[in-house]
């Protein structure tokens, strides 16, 4: 009986044992592990301390709740309503606006143009809800961004600045200025004091993260928080900061290009496909509410290599053109260079065209395909138009320009059906186009919607949409 007591009293009073999770998905391996064997992520499984064999068994008991339970039915959703940021692009992206208490994370690439944004969003907000919106920066001294507010013409008595790169000096910021929006730049700069590890690693960011959420919906902030990217496009930090966020966005833009795009991933509020399209310029940053002539070419007599095909990013539909150039035959292994589109997707619809047309020889010839004005086009919705591009180039045959093509090809030649064709043949007809190719079954026989002053055909496979392009081209 002592032996017995001796041993549960050794096991009560057992030093804390190492214990592991994986970051990403919150699985718990026996033991360290450089992947985790739960969602593969490597270097996602750290350390933590639990007590004793007993904690987990331990019986949770109830308590009194803070708030009572309600019928749904007499709950307001007034303080839930979404507030115009005053950025026409953005509010589209985030379904109206942002939602007092809510948290948003937007990254992207360093230059891409991110607190360039925000800084225009911070200035909209203090200047039309009339609450004060604080920028803190953890990157630049409240000097340079001063500099960057001039220039954008950002400055207003209720916005504030500060650099801080300390947790605790942040949430002294919101006790001073009491703002409605809070901006970080960003939150891997961010430390919280009395956790472990460096700004930016996995335990910092999901501390800072984890308090300002809490401290977002405690006192109505909307809080925007900057996030940096990894080489593969990803959110950089742990997986879960994505689920502690209400809402994702993805700043996209080529540095050589104009072109940038806040496309939605994730959204508590509205709806998580919307893509907003910006131009950035010397005077900073403009919404684009209409970008669709940035993707095309105006061309005074028709141009052989060229289609047109209508896009959707996200529920916008936008007119893209395709370009196409077919190169001098070269032994061996010919070159497949493309901007903007799929390659993979260029390869098969290459190969389609050479074995299911009688005229077009492509496999010993170098074939170029691009888009125009710095859209990545990769929905397989273009690959009519790109096979329509490619055809044209190679048998030297300029396509009529008001023609669009629209429509996935298949292996055997077939024009298969894509989404959304009543919505990308309004935009269509909208930039004065009048004629236009899709599958079968997507024509006005079906949908029963025929936009204004457009022709619709519906094509079965590429040898009829070849025809028809080209008997189009002679009128």
């Amino acid at each position: 009986m002592t032996s017995r007591t001796t041993t549960r009293s050794r096991a009560a009073t057992r030093e804390p044992r190492p214990a592991y999770e994986c970051d990403a998905c919150g699985h718990q391996p026996p033991k360290w592990v450089g992947r985790c064997p739960e969602c593969g992520e490597w270097g996602a499984v750290v350390e933590s301390t639990v007590t004793g064999p007993t904690v987990a068994g331990r019986v949770v008991t109830s308590r009194a709740p803070v708030e009572p339970a309600r019928p749904i039915a007499t709950i307001s959703a007034a303080p839930a309503k979404a507030r115009p940021t005053g950025v026409a692009e953005l509010d589209r992206v985030l379904g109206g606006g942002l939602v007092p208490g809510a948290v948003v994370l937007l990254a992207g690439e360093p230059g891409v143009g991110k607190s360039t944004l925000l800084l225009d969003v911070a200035q909209q907000w203090a200047a039309g809800v009339g609450s004060p919106s604080l920028v803190v920066s953890g990157e630049e001294s409240v000097s340079q961004v001063r500099l960057r507010a001039e220039r954008l013409g950002a400055l207003h008595e209720r916005l504030y600045l500060a650099a801080e790169s300390d947790l605790a000096a942040v949430l002294g910021h919101l006790d001073a200025v009491q703002p409605g929006l809070l901006v970080l730049d960003s939150v891997q700069t961010i430390s919280a004091p009395g956790t472990e590890g460096v700004a930016g690693g996995v335990t910092q960011i999901r501390a800072v993260t984890a308090a300002l959420v809490a401290v977002a919906k405690e006192r109505g902030i909307a809080t925007v928080l900057v996030g940096h990217v990894t080489k593969d496009g990803q959110v950089a930090g742990p997986r879960v900061l994505e689920h502690l966020v209400d809402v994702v966005l993805h700043f996209e833009g080529d540095k050589h290009s104009s072109l940038r795009m806040v496309r939605g991933v994730k959204n508590r509020y509205g709806a998580a496909d919307e893509v907003g399209c910006f131009e950035m310029h010397e005077g900073g940053i403009s919404s684009l509410a209409d970008p669709s002539g940035l993707f095309l070419t105006r061309y005074s007599e028709p141009v052989p290599g060229t289609c047109v095909t209508v896009s959707m990013e996200g529920r916008r539909a936008l007119v893209t053109e395709v370009q196409a150039l077919i190169g001098a035959t070269v032994a061996g292994s010919p070159r497949r260079t493309v901007s903007g589109l799929d390659g993979a997707r260029l390869a098969m619809v290459l190969a389609v065209l050479q074995r299911r047309t009688d005229r077009l020889t492509l496999h010993d010839r170098e074939v170029f395909a691009a888009t125009v004005g710095g859209i990545r086009v990769v929905e397989p919705a273009a690959d009519l138009a790109v096979a329509l591009a490619v055809a044209s180039g190679g048998l030297n045959l300029a396509i009529a320009p008001h023609l669009v093509a629209i429509g996935e090809v298949g292996l055997t030649g077939e024009v298969r059906r894509v989404g959304a064709v009543p919505r990308r043949l309004a935009e269509a007809a909208r930039l004065g186009f009048r004629h236009a190719l899709v599958p079968q079954g997507c024509g006005p026989e079906t949908s029963g919607i025929t936009p204004a002053g457009m022709q619709v055909t519906e094509v079965t496979d590429l040898r009829s949409a070849l025809r028809l392009a080209a008997s189009l081209s002679v009128e």
